[in-house]
């Protein structure tokens, strides 16, 4: 997946049951949409750094109907938009297993790989932190 756009390294990482998020080598600024070029200060080299699948849950919806999507997300499932930590103020998407869905949520997440129509498909599946809840933080 490598060199397949610019987010191409986010996916082989995901392949790879890691989580990575594209960073300019000029200026610091972390980059998501990946990018060929930092929108901050113009440069052109970007990296790509390992991050802890971990943040708060931004905004959620519930999904009662499975829009033909991989047979193992049952129905209803929830949607997460996440905010990382650490990486400014950058949010990813997935799904939330286990606990109910909370703005705030101190969540942590694994990769994925489903079947869909004969395809491998990455996802982020977040789970509820063990040792922090959203009164806490």
């Amino acid at each position: 997946m490598k060199g397949i756009g610019a987010d191409g390294e986010y996916w082989a990482a995901l392949a790879q049951g890691k989580l990575k998020m594209q960073r300019c080598a000029g200026c610091g600024t972390w980059n998501w949409p990946a990018v060929w070029r930092c929108g901050e200060c113009g440069g052109w080299e970007q990296v790509w750094e390992e991050v802890a699948p971990q943040g708060r849950v931004y905004s959620w919806t519930r999904s009662w109907y499975d829009f033909g999507g991989p047979r193992d997300l049952s129905v209803p499932y929830v949607s997460v938009v996440v905010e990382l930590d650490g990486v400014g103020d950058k949010r990813l998407l997935g799904t939330l297993e286990g606990g109910e869905p909370a703005i705030g949520l101190p969540v942590t997440a694994v990769v994925r790989a489903s079947e869909f129509e004969g395809e491998a498909l990455l996802s982020l599946r977040w789970s509820p932190s063990p040792t922090q809840t959203a009164k806490e933080a």
